[in-house]
């Protein structure tokens, strides 16, 4: 699993700009993806199972919940002793305000291929928009940098951290009437490989400083998927 990007590096270099054009666009994306999957109403992402639960539970809108929990998870960090990055804070944000702008435009289909349709875009546009925030090396998401970190904390592999966590988000989310369906397991599924042949095409060569021996400083691997 790749790991998440650390501090100073991050924001030095000549692609700077566009790096932050991919990270906001990539940001923006993913929030439009959230929501075309939930307009499917065929099974959320596995946060958004919990975001939509805890939306129905207290009136307020799902993306206005995401950016809660995500700032929630965020705090989990500090006993992690976790680094945020830019992207790590702009993922808060901008996902909770991309997601309820598309829910409010896109209308909830009533015919099963449009549902489809919507869960096959969301799916693809979420890949899409993954690999482009994961390219840019601006730090991980709050609830992937949540799993890093107890992974590095307690020594657990990364498959039974991620899992465990989101056994527990999933569940949680449909005890509270959050939508599981087809949809989870296919993201579930779907969304590594996915992003894994789409990452070489967005990700984004960055200037390391050079050490006194005259050699670039190895970079640092990507973070997780946002989420």
């Amino acid at each position: 699993m790749l790991q998440p990007s650390r501090g100073g590096r991050s924001l030095r270099g000549r692609q700077l700009p566009r790096r932050l054009v991919q990270l906001y666009a990539g940001l923006m994306l993913y929030g439009v993806s959230m929501a075309l999957i939930v307009r499917s109403a065929l099974g959320n992402m596995p946060w958004d199972v919990l975001h939509q639960g805890l939306a129905d539970r207290l009136g307020w809108s799902i993306g206005t919940v995401a950016i809660v929990v995500g700032a929630l998870v965020l705090l989990g960090w500090i006993p992690l002793r976790q680094r945020p990055g830019l992207g790590t804070v702009s993922n808060v944000v901008v996902l909770g305000l991309a997601l309820d702008a598309t829910l409010a435009v896109v209308p909830a289909p009533s015919s099963l291929p449009l549902r489809i349709g919507l869960l096959l875009a969301g799916l693809l546009l979420n890949a899409v928009a993954t690999a482009a925030y994961i390219g840019v090396h601006l730090g991980p998401g709050p609830r992937d940098g949540l799993m890093t970190g107890l992974v590095r904390r307690t020594g657990r592999s990364v498959r039974l951290v991620r899992t465990s966590i989101e056994v527990v988000v999933v569940a949680g989310g449909w005890l509270l009437g959050g939508t599981l369906g087809l949809g989870t397991l296919l993201y579930a599924v779907a969304i590594g490989p996915l992003v894994q042949v789409l990452l070489p095409w967005l990700s984004v060569s960055r200037t390391y400083p050079v050490t006194p021996a005259g050699r670039p400083t190895p970079p640092v691997a990507a973070p997780p998927p946002p989420g």
